[in-house]
């Protein structure tokens, strides 16, 4: 049973139709790059997956629930839409991190949020957050910053703050870690260790939602590859067959162009 599935999703932004009826599933342990020209909808989708946007019509199912469907409203209920986002985990483009707190506090933050409506909190207090701390030293030893956890973002290169933001996503264990372009804000030299970080998690099973324009990496890391275009998924597949030998003259151009340029 695929870990993800997502069944004629559909978003509108009043009259613009962003995605058209966009259907694909995704198995436990795999990655899937989704690539495609600038407002094609990729991001979109992404944060309707996450709950940010809600889509206008469509079913999503992880691990066989049934999380959305547009056509039951008790699956739009707010109540519930905290604990579906539990889910995924999100990377975003500009890292988000909270300036205020330091890489170790950020880590730490949403954790620590959850753990305070459980009902043994008060009781277990130190307990959990000792819990809690230990994993995010765990988490920032794993991204290469365990001399970086008192750090706050502005003290941090781009990466490193991109690393932080990795670690942050996975501090709630999601079933899916979705990435948006995460390498698409730093420059050229810092884009390598980022990188560097998620092929690692492919390699350890983790299992991943990337949107990117680094089209080796989409090549050589991911089980499957996803082309969108004008809010359709025109192309989907094994990453050799869609970059090698592409079924649709729209990806066979973009993927020329992205060489060229």
């Amino acid at each position: 049973m695929p870990i993800l599935e997502a069944e004629h999703i559909c978003k509108s932004f009043e009259r613009t139709e962003v995605l058209k009826d966009i259907s694909f599933s995704l198995e436990k342990g795999q990655v899937v790059s989704i690539i495609g020209s600038s407002g094609s909808g990729k991001t979109t989708l992404l944060r309707c997956l996450n709950f940010l946007e809600r889509p206008d019509k469509g079913i999503l199912r992880v691990n066989g629930e049934v999380l959305f469907d547009a056509g039951n409203a008790l699956t739009m209920q707010e109540s519930e839409i905290r604990r579906k986002r539990l889910h995924f985990g999100l990377v975003f483009q500009s890292f988000n991190l909270f300036p205020q707190y330091t890489a170790m506090e950020n880590v730490m933050l949403a954790k620590e949020l959850l753990a305070k409506e459980r009902p043994d909190y008060k009781a277990k207090k130190k307990e959990i957050h000792e819990e809690i701390e230990a994993q995010a030293k765990s988490l920032l030893e794993q991204m290469g910053l365990s001399d970086r956890r008192n750090n706050y973002p502005h003290q941090l290169s781009g990466g490193q703050c991109q690393r932080v933001a990795i670690a942050r996503a996975l501090a709630l264990q999601p079933d899916i870690l979705c990435f948006d372009e995460p390498t698409s804000a730093l420059d050229p030299e810092l884009t390598g260790e980022v990188l560097r970080v998620i092929k690692e998690l492919a390699e350890k099973n983790t299992t991943m939602i990337i949107v990117t324009h680094e089209m080796a990496f989409a090549r050589d890391v991911a089980d499957q590859v996803i082309f969108m275009d004008e809010g359709y998924i025109l192309e989907q597949g094994d990453p050799q067959q869609v970059f090698e030998n592409p079924k649709e003259e729209r990806t066979r151009q973009f993927l020329s162009r992205f060489t060229q340029g």
